[in-house]
């Protein structure tokens, strides 16, 4: 495949439907971006084989699309087809992929021995010892489980919760709050007369000690937390 373009492709009916794409825009519109047809086809012509450049038929198209219009058609294929991705393309969105499953572990996970988060760089190198491999379009919390239990062999790892009872001054109040939601589920809150938030907060109990440094550069250690469970 060449650098310069890349095919995107979906299966119907038995029925194979590619385009050709420019790999970069085509990964950026798949991920949410709003980047116009024009910047990502390199050509408006459906294929069925695009590697031997052998079109779809308009009949089949109007049959499995309802429309004969290529940039449609090729809206659909971008949308609900995969992407196949240049090998660039693949190491960056696993590296990025790897980074976001190491933070999850070391915010989610704590050494039920100490009950402290491990380092990131333990975790990866953890990683890399078991060779867990990384798949680029599976989401990062399903991942990290998976690797939390293989990582299990060799590094003790807990996924612990706790509740947390935090009071914060009425002057810091209404600005704590969003990084109060941030750090984990607010089950509980109280806007109290003298306008002070208390709040009772369950997060993972990797995340207590980026919370306590976090709510005290906050409130210029103005703030009363404790593990309540």
């Amino acid at each position: 495949m060449s650098k310069n373009y890349t095919i995107a492709r979906i299966s119907i009916g038995g029925e194979n439907y590619e385009i050709l794409v420019k790999p970069d825009p085509a990964l950026s519109f798949r991920s949410g971006r709003q980047i116009s047809l024009s910047e990502i086809l390199v050509t408006d012509v459906i294929f069925t084989d695009a590697s031997k450049g052998l079109r779809a038929p308009e009949k089949k198209l109007k049959e499995t699309f309802g429309t004969t219009d290529p940039l449609e058609i090729a809206k659909i294929i971008l949308k609900k087809g995969t992407l196949q991705l240049t090998a660039q393309q693949r190491r960056q969105m696993i590296e990025e992929k790897r980074r976001q499953i190491i933070d999850f572990i070391s915010r989610n996970a704590v050494d039920p021995r100490t009950k402290l988060p491990h380092p990131p760089t333990r975790i990866e190198q953890a990683l890399e010892q078991i060779h867990f491999p990384i798949d680029p379009f599976k989401s990062v919390e399903e991942q990290a489980n998976e690797a939390i239990k293989a990582l299990r062999t060799i590094l003790p790892l807990s996924v612990e919760r706790i509740s947390v009872a935090t009071r914060v001054p009425p002057e810091y109040a209404s600005k704590a709050y969003g990084t109060l939601k941030s750090f984990g589920t607010i089950k509980s809150e109280v806007w109290l007369n003298d306008g002070s938030l208390s709040v009772i907060l369950e997060m993972p109990a990797g995340l207590y000690g980026p919370f306590l440094e976090k709510m005290g550069e906050l409130t210029h250690g103005n703030v009363d937390v404790k593990i309540i469970k």
